[in-house]
C-alpha cells in the first residue's frame, strides 16, 4: 500500500472517533435506558401542530340522471352550471335542452263557470196586440217562439217559449183543463221508447221539484198530452226542442199561473 493511501486511512479513523467521542454515541448504547421525553406547555408550537390529523373533504358522489332530448322547435335551450366534484377540478358547463312543462286546463268552480243565457228578446214584456182574440185567451205563436197573454186595450203580456222540435210541433185550440204546483213527470210510452233507441234511459216516474223537466209550474191543456210548463233548461227558450210541449223559464211560468185560470182558451197557431 502506497504511503499516501495509508495517510488518508488513518484520517478519517481520526475522524469518526472524534464524532463518537464527541456524541456519546457507542454500540452499547442501544441497551441503555433514554430519558423521559418532556413536552412543551406551548400547544402552538410548530411540532405539535405538525401531529394533527390533516382535515379530510368529502364530496357528493356524482349522480346520473336520463336525459331526453326533443326537437329544437318544441324545445328551449339554457345553460347548465355542474357543481365541482374536487377541489382542483374547475366548474363545467354543459348545454342541455329541455322540455317547457304543459300547461294545464284551469279548473273553475262551480260558481265560475259561464252560464248559458237565454235571448233576452224573450224576457216578459207588455206589447201592443192587434189580434182577434178576446182579453184572457192564451196566444202562442209557433213561428215566433213567443206566448201572449190578451189583454185589454189592445195590450198582451208577451213570454218567451220554447216549442216542439221539427216533427213534433202541432196546432189547435185547448181549454186550460188542470193547474199544478211543481207537478210530477210521467213520460208517455212513446217517448220512452223513442229515447231508449237513442240510448237514453227515461224514469216511469218523477216527482216533482227543480231537477223535473216539468219545472215549477204546469197548464195541462185539453185531454192531449201537452202542457204549458216550466223548465230546468232555460237557455232553450226561443227554440224548437220539445216534444210538442209549449216551454217557460220558471218564474215566468209562475208569473202566467197567476194571471189564468182553469178553463182559459189556449190557441196554439
Amino acid at each position: 500500500m502506497k504511503p499516501r493511501h495509508l495517510l488518508l486511512i488513518t484520517a478519517v479513523t481520526a475522524v469518526t472517533i472524534s464524532a463518537i467521542s464527541a456524541t456519546g454515541a457507542w454500540a452499547s448504547d442501544r441497551y441503555a435506558t433514554r430519558a423521559p421525553v418532556v413536552l412543551s406547555p406551548d400547544l402552538t408550537a410548530p411540532w405539535v401542530t405538525q401531529l394533527q390529523e390533516r382535515p379530510r373533504y368529502y364530496y357528493p358522489a356524482p349522480t346520473f340522471t336520463r336525459q331526453r332530448y326533443y326537437a329544437p322547435s318544441q324545445t328551449s335551450r339554457r345553460v347548465v352550471k355542474r357543481r365541482a366534484m374536487t377541489a382542483d377540478q374547475p366548474p363545467r358547463y354543459r348545454e342541455v335542452t329541455y322540455r317547457r312543462p304543459a300547461q294545464r286546463a284551469v279548473r273553475r268552480a262551480p260558481e265560475e263557470q259561464p252560464q248559458r243565457q237565454m235571448n233576452p228578446i224573450y224576457l216578459p214584456q207588455t206589447v201592443a196586440y192587434k189580434g182577434s182574440h178576446k182579453p184572457g185567451t192564451i196566444v202562442v205563436d209557433t213561428a215566433k217562439r213567443f206566448l201572449y197573454l190578451v189583454e185589454a186595450n189592445g195590450k198582451a203580456r208577451r213570454y218567451g217559449v220554447g216549442v216542439g222540435k221539427e216533427g213534433f210541433g202541432w196546432k189547435g185550440t185547448h181549454p186550460i183543463t188542470r193547474k199544478a204546483v211543481w207537478p210530477d213527470w210521467r213520460p208517455p210510452a212513446e217517448m220512452i221508447a223513442r229515447e231508449r233507441e237513442k240510448g237514453r234511459v227515461l224514469p216511469v216516474h218523477m216527482e216533482g221539484g227543480p231537477a223535473n223537466p216539468l219545472g215549477a209550474r204546469a197548464l195541462y191543456l185539453g185531454s192531449t198530452l201537452y202542457r204549458i210548463h216550466g223548465t230546468n233548461a232555460p237557455w232553450t227558450i226561443g227554440q224548437a226542442v220539445s216534444s210538442g210541449c209549449i216551454r217557460m223559464r220558471n218564474q215566468d211560468v209562475e208569473d202566467l199561473y197567476e194571471r189564468v185560470k182553469i178553463g182559459t182558451k189556449v190557441v196554439v197557431m
